[in-house]
């Protein structure tokens, strides 16, 4: 009988392969960085190759080591499908998820998904920026587009910026154009690196904001949603999340050019965890939420 490898070294290197990152594995298995190291040696010289690749500071697998990942992630997927056979019940998924995107979408329509599958609970875990891929943050993610070995990943909407106001902003809201913009205070969201919104929008349509244009700045967008809906000026938001808002005569779109920012939301999940009951069943319901037509 052919000696097996080490059954706990192959699931450190597992990790360690999609991370491609030693100490993000360790976080993840709740073990040293120094352990990652030593696991894989132990795997290195049962089978006398080196499986990574190291390069200063970078670390890629080598032929042999995508070989294995290759045949570990097949193994893994079909070892997370012995649970059915056995009936485990749905346990409760943690959703990492953008707080402007859960408060302004997603919320309003959990109860469907509640109706439709009672047996699963849905723990949302508010985000302000991209999270670690990693069990020991969430199930299941919706950000923007990371890729990483071993998830699987689909885009929910790809970013479309509108300018959107209450329909009793003064004067003649419904009658906004570039022309008479300057009568309107801004309502701007500083987004660190990528500057202020309404500069980025000015920039993509050729408009020129005068430096005396009122600009009234917050640090998140769904301060300046919530403004805008006060009619306290004319805000940025993406289509969808101000979709619900619009239909209710909240909001108006404002008859002014969009902005395509190129960011896009991405649901994703564990490729080997696709096939759990609960995980499957919310991957399809949010798909089938994304896809439906939005109020025009």
């Amino acid at each position: 009988m052919r000696k097996l490898p080490p059954l706990r070294a192959l699931q450190v290197f597992e990790a360690a392969a999609r991370q491609s990152h030693f100490s993000r594995a360790a976080e993840e298995l709740c073990i040293t960085q120094s352990a990652v190291s030593h696991q894989v040696r132990l795997l290195e010289e049962h089978f006398g190759e080196p499986l990574f690749q190291r390069q200063g500071r970078s670390l890629k697998l080598s032929p042999k080591g995508e070989i294995l990942y290759g045949e570990l992630e097949r193994i893994f997927n079909e070892l997370a499908d012995l649970g059915r056979l056995f009936g485990e019940p749905n346990r409760e998924l943690k959703l990492a998820v953008y707080s402007s995107f859960a408060v302004k979408w997603l919320i309003p329509r959990l109860s469907d998904f509640r109706r439709r599958h009672p047996e699963v609970q849905i723990r949302l875990e508010m985000v302000t920026q991209d999270p670690e891929l990693s069990d020991s943050v969430a199930d299941l993610f919706i950000s923007g587009g990371l890729k990483r070995r071993g998830y699987w990943q689909t885009v929910l909407h790809k970013e479309r910026l509108i300018p959107v106001c209450s329909p009793q902003l003064p004067p003649r809201a419904g009658q906004i154009t570039i022309q008479s913009l300057q009568q309107y205070p801004l309502l701007t969201v500083d987004e660190g690196p990528l500057g202020l919104d309404w500069n980025r929008w000015a920039e993509a349509n050729g408009v020129t904001l005068t430096a005396n244009h009122r600009q009234h700045i917050f640090s998140h967008v769904l301060m300046a949603i919530e403004a805008a809906i006060a009619g306290q000026g004319i805000a940025l938001a993406s289509d969808f999340m101000v979709e619900d808002d619009i239909a209710s005569g909240r909001l108006i779109e404002a008859e002014l050019p969009d902005v395509h920012t190129g960011f896009e939301f991405t649901f994703c999940c564990k490729e080997r965890r696709l096939k759990e009951p609960a995980i499957a069943a919310f991957a399809d319901w949010l798909m089938l939420m994304a896809s439906q037509p939005q109020p025009q």
